[in-house]
């Protein structure tokens, strides 16, 4: 099926007030960090990048965009842009992306990322119709680049200074090339900072046009207080103009970007209002807790529960030793019996054997669950629900097919320290 990219907002600026996009966010971890960017969450009433109130997995993504489309029919561009990097998150942007374009063939979908991982995946990207691939570059120069980005990391080690800006440009330049090379569209955005980069944007045009981008955004410095350049002022908008035009000798201006949010959604420019938040917040409840549509996958008849005393749901996927096995006959739910964890270590490799052991239930209760273990559990047919409360309370609402909302576990386990999946447990 065609797709029709008149209808990108981004691109078409006659396309921008009458349709809309959506940015799924489905990748929180990044792989460099900027100077100037604050990643902080859950704050509707800002609008900038990095920014996300909630994270879905791919197929919560899918269900909140099944949804919305209903809704607005005028979305006709379905994106990637965070609240980190797609490809520091390749799992979860993959899998949705495959997800989206197999349920929404005639859309466009589009993904935003810094560069440097995205190259192992440019030809499935391409595979997938991927129409357009937004790089944000900063600087052609490494040792310019050094003053923007922190550090950089690359094959699992952290490369400061100049050595983390070379090795992001290289990559940068390189994916740049590829995707020309498929066909892709190629939109390059660029922060432009006040006594850092401002006087090589231009030379960051020259470079792009040598190398055939389609489209160039220059983004004028946000100040986030939080931030390495928090002491830098924002440009003022006839500064701004000035650069535009002199970096649109060399390739085609964006003139009308808005910042969109990692979760933004609607026409540019429209604000994250509490109702698209509580949507998006509902989406995600709906999915996890199959409000009225609580199935069991044939040959799998049975729900796994992570417990600590075998009465309430409080305990987190990756602290499990064991999982009791409960089932229904006769209209009767019992415990059919106990099943013991993989030993922690093994990275996703736990997560896989910890699959294959669960591989007859059709849902698993936890506490709460890492990004990775939710992914491979989810892509193996399991569904994980995220609850509270007595395992007999949600047992009954998911065998009787009754709503378990108000079981949702409405907020994450705080223990000082983030779930990495690396099958280690927490601690």
């Amino acid at each position: 099926m065609s797709i029709n990219l008149d209808n990108h907002p981004c691109f078409n600026d006659k396309a921008r007030h009458l349709y809309g996009r959506v940015h799924l966010p489905v990748a929180p971890r990044c792989n460099i960090q900027c100077n100037f960017c604050n990643r902080k969450f859950d704050c509707v009433n800002e609008s900038r990048p990095g920014v996300a109130s909630t994270i879905l997995t791919p197929f919560e993504a899918l269900d909140y965009l099944n949804e919305l489309i209903k809704k607005n029919r005028n979305l006709s561009v379905i994106g990637i842009a965070g609240p980190g990097d797609p490809f520091a998150n390749p799992d979860e942007t993959m899998q949705t992306l495959r997800l989206v374009r197999e349920r929404f063939p005639e859309k466009i979908i589009c993904v935003s990322t810094n560069g440097l991982n995205i190259l192992p995946y440019i030809d499935e990207l391409a595979e997938l119709n991927i129409s357009h691939v937004t790089l944000t570059v900063n600087a052609v120069d490494q040792d310019i680049g050094a003053r923007i980005y922190a550090w950089v990391r690359y094959q699992g080690r952290i490369k400061n200074n100049v050595d983390g800006a070379w090795i992001l440009l290289k990559k940068q330049l390189l994916a740049i090339k590829r995707l020309k090379e498929k066909g892709i569209i190629v939109k390059i955005n660029s922060i432009v900072i006040p006594g850092i980069n401002d006087h090589h944007i231009v030379e960051i045009a020259k470079k792009m046009a040598e190398l055939g981008v389609d489209i160039l955004n220059c983004i004028p410095f946000l100040n986030n207080k939080e931030c390495n350049f928090s002491y830098i002022k924002e440009p003022p908008s006839i500064f701004m103009t000035k650069i535009r035009t002199k970096a649109g000798k060399y390739v085609k201006q964006m003139n009308h970007c808005t910042r969109c949010r990692a979760d933004a959604v609607g026409i540019l420019g429209e604000e994250m209002d509490k109702s698209k938040f509580d949507r998006l917040q509902k989406a995600r409840e709906v999915f996890r807790n199959q409000e009225g549509k609580n199935t069991f996958i044939k040959g799998r008849p049975y729900v796994a529960v992570a417990s600590i005393e075998g009465l309430l749901i409080n305990k987190h996927l990756g602290e499990a030793e064991e999982f009791l096995i409960f089932e229904k006959k006769e209209n009767v739910i019992s415990q059919k019996e106990i099943r013991k964890a993989p030993l922690p270590g093994g990275k996703n490799d736990r997560w896989k054997e910890l699959a294959g052991i669960l591989s007859d239930c059709s849902y698993v209760l936890v506490n709460g669950v890492g990004t990775n273990p939710r992914i491979i559990l989810e892509n193996s047919g399991i569904k994980i629900l995220l609850l509270e409360g007595l395992i007999d309370e949600a047992l009954r609402g998911i065998f009787m097919n009754e709503s378990i909302l108000h079981l949702m576990k409405r907020k994450p386990i705080v223990c000082g320290q983030a779930c990495s999946g690396s099958g280690n447990g927490c601690g």
